[in-house]
């Protein structure tokens, strides 16, 4: 696991509540496992964005993490991207969405390494 540069992210994830947080973290390894797969994605900023971990790439679009009113967790992306749209005509009906914003997650048995970090590697590289 990628160790925390900054407190108040780490903080962040303590906060969220156990499912959340052990959802979040596995997606949060997935995410520096795909930047770390493309050298155009690097160097990755991880910060705090609207009090949620976000996830950031020189020539990407900013990907954020938390919860969610309708899910445990999601994992979100930039609304007024093609991002969503993209994945969910790659992967129909394989996960619940939120419109043009976010993947829903109730469960971290839920998160797929090969769909989602599809999703993952092309928000990192979107404006490339």
């Amino acid at each position: 696991m990628t160790p925390f540069d900054d407190p108040k992210v780490a903080a962040a994830y303590d906060a969220l509540p156990k499912n959340a947080r052990t959802g979040a973290r596995i997606l949060r390894a997935l995410i520096f496992d795909t930047a770390a797969s493309l050298p155009r994605a690097q160097p990755l900023q991880e910060a705090l964005r609207w009090g949620q971990p976000a996830y950031l790439a020189p020539k990407g679009s900013t990907i954020r993490l938390g919860t969610h009113k309708a899910a445990s967790f999601a994992l979100f992306v930039h609304c007024q991207s093609r991002l969503m749209g993209d994945f969910t005509s790659a992967f129909p009906g394989e996960d619940r969405i939120d419109g043009n914003r976010a993947v829903l997650f109730d469960d971290p048995a839920q998160i797929d390494p090969t769909r989602h970090g599809w999703l993952i590697a092309r928000a990192l590289t979107y404006h490339l």
